[in-house]
């Protein structure tokens, strides 16, 4: 594998390019700026000209569905979102796509735009899309898991309170946009300064991208490949395509496509504190007939108001709050069911989202009422809120209890 090429064409307002020969497949490698008309136009001069037989482009499955079908949420079972579990990335890729959306509303470019323009060209042109990059859901999950548990919170509070509170988006978060996809923006600054961020973020998926060329492109199959990139992978993409690359790169792609598991303490942990309060109520029972009414009847009233609390913030029915304030008791002492899938389950039941709530989803989560005025984006935050409150209310009242018994 060879680097034929090396082109800096900032002087004629064109992207960066890298030629690497890999066998007889040859890498165009374009880096673009996501937030860029001229790269757009780049893209598609490019396509045009004839010299490609495939294009591959920085997404992964799920970000080219958002581009091409935009209404995709609108398929989608809220219900089996959280049964799933899910609900957590979908409310992070909804922030995202606030963010990005007050880009294009500032800057009248909307990010990825380039992108768009290669998928066009490409079925215009009759030509394979190939998509290198690693899901943005599993990307999220090896952040979170890479970074350690006193970290987590500023981190999760960090991407919602930089993407839900300020209305305008800074030059500088613009000016990062050119380098990189709106998930990178959002974290390069902490990336920069922390490798636990950088190697999930950015150093993996330039190893990942290569491994997906390898693999989508084996030898014989592609003459010449234009790779769509932003412009901040281009440098890692190169190296690892000048480099030999494995002879079943699946393999250890795969390996960068696994999620953290959870230890197995962590796992017994729900289980521990259940047995923790029901020993916490047998021994005050045993002791005294009244303390042990009084450790269950503080349980019920400390979980049940931060549960339904947190309902009641998110402007969930009166009815949601009502029977989240009953359920969250119990479900606390169940680690099979949240509190907050029983809160989503009867906010849906009573408001069901209707087709322009999820028509709109994109442009009502760019504002931080859209959130609550959005039948979807409110469901979402009630089974976030609601969990939260429980949690709380879990420790604070197993506290309560553990106080009182010794």
């Amino acid at each position: 594998m060879t680097e034929t090429q090396d082109i800096s064409r900032e002087d004629t307002h064109e992207g960066p390019r890298r030629v690497i020969d890999c066998g007889d497949t040859r890498y165009t490698l374009l880096g673009t700026a996501h937030v860029s008309r001229a790269s757009a136009d780049e893209v598609r001069e490019s396509i045009r000209s004839g010299e490609y037989d495939a294009v591959a482009i920085e997404l992964c499955e799920s970000r080219y569905k958002s581009l091409t079908e935009p209404d995709s949420l609108a398929n989608q079972d809220l219900f089996d979102v959280f049964r799933q579990g899910k609900a957590g990335m979908v409310a992070a890729s909804l922030a995202l796509g606030a963010f990005q959306q007050r880009v294009a509303e500032q800057s009248g470019i909307e990010p990825g735009a380039e992108m768009r323009a290669a998928i066009k060209e490409s079925q215009r042109a009759a030509l394979p899309v190939v998509l290198v990059d690693r899901d943005v859901g599993i990307t999220l999950k090896r952040i979170y898991g890479n970074v350690p548990w006193w970290q987590r919170a500023g981190l999760i509070s960090g991407l919602f309170g930089s993407l839900l509170s300020r209305q305008q988006v800074s030059s500088e978060e613009i000016e990062r946009l050119k380098q990189g996809d709106v998930l990178e923006s959002t974290f390069r600054e902490f990336a920069e300064q922390s490798e636990s961020l950088y190697t999930p973020l950015i150093a993996e998926r330039d190893r990942y991208m290569a491994l997906r060329l390898a693999e989508e492109s084996p030898p014989g199959r592609y003459r010449n490949v234009l790779v769509v990139i932003g412009a901040g992978h281009l440098k890692g993409l190169a190296e690892h395509l000048a480099q030999p690359l494995p002879d079943d790169p699946a393999a250890e792609r795969r390996q960068l496509d696994e999620t953290p598991t959870r230890a197995r303490w962590w796992r017994a942990l729900p289980w521990l504190i259940t047995a923790l309060v029901l020993a916490g109520f047998a021994i005050g029972f045993s002791r005294d007939t009244q303390l042990g009414w009084q450790l269950v009847g503080e349980w019920f009233l400390i979980n049940g108001v931060l549960s339904g609390l947190g309902a009641a913030i998110a402007l969930a029915h009166p009815l949601t709050v009502a029977a989240t304030f009953f359920a969250a008791p119990l479900t606390s002492l169940n680690p099979t069911i949240g509190a907050g899938f029983v809160a989503a389950g009867v906010e849906l039941s009573l408001r069901r989202p209707k087709v322009r709530d999820f028509s709109r989803l994109r442009h009502d989560v760019s504002s931080v009422k859209g959130w609550w005025r959005n039948r979807v984006s409110r469901t979402l935050l009630v089974f976030l809120l609601a969990t939260v409150g429980s949690a709380a209310g879990t420790w604070i009242a197993g506290l309560r209890i553990a106080e009182q018994l010794l």
